[in-house]
């Protein structure tokens, strides 16, 4: 039996002109409708900032009014005397977010260069990607609880052997009590040590392999190349993610009010008690009684609210700027 003949120099029309950015007339109204939802949803979100600014600063407006821009660089917080000032809980904002970045950058680079890069075999990596980034996950105030009988029991004898052998230096110069700034700079670092990683490891990821094979392939060493090539492609990534790891260290609450000892006092000692103004705010704000004590510590919310503003608008002018000059 004879198999069918066919003919392979068979013709078939195709379709000569064939626009791809025509979109269907039935999904018109989808894109249109899509568009105006993102442009609401865009909008709501600034109404909402201002919304809440002007919640913070109305209910700040009786402070504002009494201690006007004194109350920055007061020192004095005295409810019995309604005496406010602001300066030593942003010291203890500011000190302890600096000594939380400067433990959490150098550790967060290092985990993301070791789980993206293959330094270390894939079946380790993996698992300590994982672990790191499930910190997040845990609650600040099991955190704080760690930290209480973990932490500052171990941080104890390096606090005495810093001011035994190094009280001449201001930074270590009152006997240590365990609570402290130094207590909650490392708190604070672990906390915000997931953030830093993870974007960081993102970022190094995203890197071309192109970039590392040519390094490599000019006689360039594996460091050399991190160094070298890697880090500064990745820098502008790298920089926004330590911008959003202050951010979340300037308004961590909980962790940082079971360590830091909660004393209104400026002292130039790591080793000594302090407070910060999430800490105030969340010990203070139920038992406020008097409106001039309300809009004190809504006048530090409202401190607090525009320094993180402004942590985020100077990460984004910085990623910016140096995403031009790379």
């Amino acid at each position: 039996m004879s198999e069918p003949h066919v003919d392979n120099n068979r013709q078939f029309p195709l379709k000569s002109e064939i626009d791809l950015t025509a979109s269907s007339e039935k999904f018109a109204w989808f894109d249109r409708g899509f568009t105006w939802l993102v442009y609401g949803l865009a909008f709501a979100m600034v109404a909402l900032l201002f919304w809440i600014s002007f919640i913070i600063f109305e209910n700040a407006l009786p402070a504002i009014r009494e201690f006007g821009l004194g109350f920055l660089w007061s020192q004095e917080w005295n409810v019995a005397d309604l005496k406010f000032g602001a300066l030593p809980f942003i010291f203890g904002t500011l000190v302890s977010s600096g000594l939380a970045m400067l433990i959490a950058v150098p550790v967060g680079l290092a985990v993301a260069l070791i789980t993206s890069e293959d330094i270390l075999p894939a079946s380790v990596r993996s698992p300590i990607a994982f672990m790191v980034e499930l910190i997040a996950a845990i609650p600040s105030v099991i955190i704080g609880l760690w930290g209480i009988f973990v932490l500052i029991p171990f941080l104890q004898p390096i606090q005495q052997w810093l001011y035994a052998n190094l009280s001449w230096i201001p930074l270590f110069s009152t006997p240590p009590a365990g609570y402290g700034m130094s207590s909650a700079g490392v708190i604070l670092a672990i906390m915000i040590l997931p953030t830093m990683a993870a974007i960081s490891r993102e970022v190094l990821l995203a890197v071309p392999k192109e970039l590392r094979s040519g390094s490599m392939s000019l006689g360039a060493t594996r460091w050399e190349t991190i160094f070298g090539v890697l880090l500064p492609a990745g820098v502008s990534g790298i920089v926004g993610a330590a911008i959003l790891a202050l951010g979340r260290a300037l308004g961590e609450t909980m962790a940082v009010t079971m360590v830091i000892g909660n004393t209104a006092q400026i002292s130039p000692s790591l080793l000594d008690v302090g407070y910060t103004i999430p800490a105030v705010l969340a010990n203070e704000f139920g038992e406020a009684l008097d409106g001039l004590h309300v809009g004190a510590l809504m006048y530090l919310a409202l401190i607090l609210f525009v320094l993180t503003l402004l942590v985020n608008i100077a990460s984004v002018a910085l990623v910016r700027f140096i995403s031009r000059h790379n």
